[in-house]
Formats: C-alpha cells, sequence, structure tokens
C-alpha cells in the first residue's frame, strides 16, 4: 500500500487507515484481530481510535492486539481527545483534561507515545490557544511525535493552523473530518484552508457509514450498524432520497467497472487532492 507524507510533516501514513470506531461494542476482539491483521499485510499503517471510543474499550483492544498480531513500529498510531460525555458539555479542551486524557490513552494502548495525537472536537468553552499549547507539550515531552485535529470547521483549523507556525509550536500534521461521496461539506472552506496551511487532511467515514456499500438499499440488514438501536441515529441521515441516488449512481458505476460499490466510493475519496 501507497506511504504518503501527512501534511508538510515527516510523518508517513498509509494511503488507507483502519478506524477503531466500533471496537471494543459492535466489534469484538476476535473480528478486531481480523481486521487489524489484514489491514496490516495489505501494507497498511495507520490505526486511528480515541478515548471514548467504546468508552476507551477501543484502545483498550488496540493495545492488547499490538505485539501480539503486529510490531508497534510498524503502525502509524493516532488517538484523539477532547470529547466527553456529558450531555451538558460535549468537548473539553482544556490543557488539563488533554494532558490527562492522554496519559490514560497512552496506558490503555500499552505504549509510552502515539504516532499521531489529535483534538477531537473544537470546545467554545476554551481559548483555542489553551487547547494547542496540550498538543506542544504532548510533542515535546515525546509522547505524541505530531499532531493534529478533529472536526474543526474552515475558520476554526484556520486559527489553529495559522497559530501553530508562530515560534516554536507544533505544526499540525492533519486534520480528521468527515468527506465521502454523501459528505463534502469539507470543499468548501476546510479543504482550502488545509491546503493553503499545509496541513493533510484525514476523511473519517469515506463509505457514507456504510452506506455507498449498498447494503441498505433494500432495507436494512439485522447485522448492521443501521440496525442496532445505539448506531442507528448515526447512519440515519444518510437514508433519505438524496443519499439513494448517490447510492445508485455509485452502484452503476461499479457494475460498468465489473468491482463493487464499496471500492468505488473509497476509490473516489483516496484519489482527491
Amino acid at each position: 500500500m501507497e506511504q504518503r507524507h501527512l501534511g508538510r510533516t515527516g510523518l508517513r501514513v498509509s494511503r488507507i487507515g483502519l478506524g477503531t470506531l466500533t471496537w471494543g461494542r459492535d466489534t469484538d476482539e476476535h473480528d478486531a484481530a481480523e481486521q487489524l491483521k489484514a489491514f496490516w499485510d495489505a501494507g497498511g499503517t495507520l490505526v486511528d481510535t480515541a478515548d471514548v471510543y467504546g468508552g476507551g474499550e477501543a484502545e483498550y483492544l488496540l493495545g492488547r492486539l499490538v505485539e501480539r498480531l503486529v510490531p508497534r513500529q510498524d503502525l502509524v498510531l493516532s488517538t484523539k481527545a477532547g470529547s466527553v460525555p456529558d450531555p451538558d458539555r460535549r468537548t473539553d479542551g482544556s490543557r488539563g483534561h488533554l494532558l490527562a486524557a492522554l496519559d490514560a490513552s497512552l496506558a490503555r494502548l500499552g505504549t509510552d507515545h502515539v504516532d499521531l495525537w489529535q483534538l477531537h472536537a473544537f470546545d467554545p468553552h476554551t481559548p483555542l490557544e489553551e487547547s494547542l499549547q496540550a498538543l506542544d507539550i504532548a510533542v515535546r515531552s515525546g509522547r505524541a511525535r505530531y499532531a493534529g485535529v478533529a472536526n474543526f470547521c474552515g475558520w476554526q483549523l484556520a486559527k489553529a493552523g495559522t497559530w501553530q507556525l508562530g515560534g516554536d509550536r507544533t505544526r499540525l500534521a492533519g486534520a480528521q473530518l468527515e468527506y465521502s461521496l454523501l459528505q463534502r461539506g469539507v470543499e468548501r472552506e476546510v479543504l482550502p484552508a488545509a491546503m493553503d496551511l499545509g496541513i493533510g487532511l484525514l476523511p473519517s467515514s469515506p463509505l457514507g457509514r456504510g452506506v455507498l456499500t449498498g447494503k441498505y438499499r433494500s432495507g436494512t440488514p439485522a447485522d448492521s450498524r443501521g440496525a442496532s438501536e445505539r448506531m442507528a441515529p448515526f447512519v440515519e441521515p444518510y437514508l433519505d432520497d438524496a443519499a439513494s441516488r448517490i447510492v445508485d449512481a455509485v452502484t452503476t458505476a461499479a457494475d460498468g467497472l465489473a468491482t463493487t460499490p464499496l471500492h468505488v466510493a473509497l476509490a473516489w475519496v483516496r484519489d482527491r487532492p
């Protein structure tokens, strides 16, 4: 699998990454092990997780599988902090919370550093400079090799990326946002800002939360996330008529190319500039 530099940094990541959103809940250890081994065998290196995935279970599970199945040095481990399970405050970008969350993530992952550490979301209640300072501290202390952000809108990314270019601050390596044929909002402001600042884009949910595979065309499969009470709200926004027309077009293209809708949808995101 092709490896690329992430933004204007020396960090090299595989062109396709492995996400762990469902690990520890809908994906058990056996299935997670199969996913990780197949990904590594195909040349993949970037494995993305977060401290809130599965309430921390995703990191625990990934930590147990690394070394047992795949050498740690062969992987680019990425995790995130800043999202919190509090209905009154969904984000906490305070320096204290972020650094404590990073230490907890390292303990769950069973490693002394992650290759990429990202702010999981913008926190309107904390000065952005304070949140970004946590990234600088993490990199200077060796707990993270590179830093990035996730789910920032255009002006937030532009402000953060520009701020980090000053002084001895850590340049942002990447910005992770949802991007697929069903979600192209990043093209308006986020993508131009990232390209101008030399920040790599890490698309999440490139299969439109699974909808672009075509598996929901005839209903909701019993073993799908759409059939899960917890995950159904995550999938439902992409089950409307507009999305159905796009899925039909992807399926038609796949038939003409003698491949699958999954491959068409993934290739579309993979081959974007």
